[in-house]
């Protein structure tokens, strides 16, 4: 009994051993790589540096107090609120809409699916160059369609009324096609039988969608906001060669302002708040997303 006893101990002392070995290393890289700098950017939220003298001063919540009480801040906060709104707004209801069209049995249909997908493949940066040329108000090619309806073209990236809106459309433009390729996914998943039986009942076309597509789509879209959202979140690319915030702070966001403060003004402390803020903020929307997907998500 006792040396079985044994036996068994040593075999389960393997096991770890061979779990320790494999995991390990997977863990020591996520500890150096992840949770290491979400630590540090915490502590340096809390102190006063330039990123170059060898003494950071501990401020407490001085950073947080100054930053929220600064109307600029405010303003950044909206910004991001807008432009991830309309990016995750206009994307999964677009991306929706051309997924259902290209499920049809059309010509050329999977030549079409990969021009649509191919911005996603697409560095930022370079999506942004050719868009600046694009929104030129005296020579770009949407001046075109523009002056032929009778109207004159804003002046898109230098003023603040429609600086948000451009580089939203940019952001819809270039991530719309991952949406499609996902919605496509859903809607070949759903059975067939579905909407047959339906079409044997007299169901309309409006009444298919609703009770059979967007139940049988509640996974795919789920995750597709989720996904999204968190990309917003993150853009910085597209507004940086765009834009870079302005005019006059229109399209800083909670990224780039977390760009600005800390590798153009060098304040580390500003830019830790700001990261703990988005960094907050994603956890927050994940938590509540993962909470409403258990009553709003359907997986049959």
């Amino acid at each position: 009994m006792i040396s079985s006893l044994k036996k068994v101990s040593q075999a389960e002392r393997k096991e770890w051993l061979l779990f320790a070995l494999l995991v390990g290393p997977n863990l020591f890289l996520f500890g150096v790589f992840t949770y290491w700098p979400l630590i540090y950017n915490g502590y340096l939220s809390f102190v006063r540096w330039d990123m170059l003298s060898p003494v950071k001063l501990w401020v407490g919540l001085d950073n947080y107090t100054n930053l929220f009480s600064s109307p600029a801040f405010g303003k950044i906060l909206l910004n991001t609120v807008v432009f991830t709104g309309g990016s995750v707004g206009l994307i999964c209801g677009v991306g929706l809409a051309i997924a259902m069209l290209l499920n049809q049995p059309l010509k050329a249909r999977n030549a079409v699916r990969g021009i649509v997908f191919s911005p996603v493949m697409l560095s930022g940066a370079a999506i942004g160059i050719v868009w600046i040329y694009i929104f030129d108000p005296r020579y770009g090619l949407l001046d075109i369609p523009i002056r032929a309806m009778g109207f004159r073209s804003p002046n898109w990236l230098l003023d603040t009324t429609w600086a948000m809106l451009a580089v939203i459309i940019v952001q819809v433009w270039k991530n719309v096609g991952y949406a499609v390729v996902i919605y496509l996914a859903g809607l070949q998943a759903i059975p067939r039988e579905l909407y047959e039986a339906a079409l044997v009942d007299g169901a309309g076309a409006w009444q298919r969608f609703r009770n059979i597509t967007l139940p049988g789509l509640s996974p795919v879209v789920f995750f597709l906001v989720l996904t999204t959202i968190l990309a917003s979140f993150q853009s910085f690319d597209i507004i940086k060669v765009m834009t870079e915030g302005g005019p006059v702070d229109a399209t800083t966001t909670l990224i780039y302002y977390l760009y600005q403060e800390g590798f153009v003004a060098f304040n580390a402390g500003r830019a830790g708040v700001a990261s703990m803020v988005l960094f907050l903020s994603m956890l927050a929307f994940t938590i509540i997303q993962m909470q409403t997907s258990e009553r709003s998500v359907h997986y049959s």
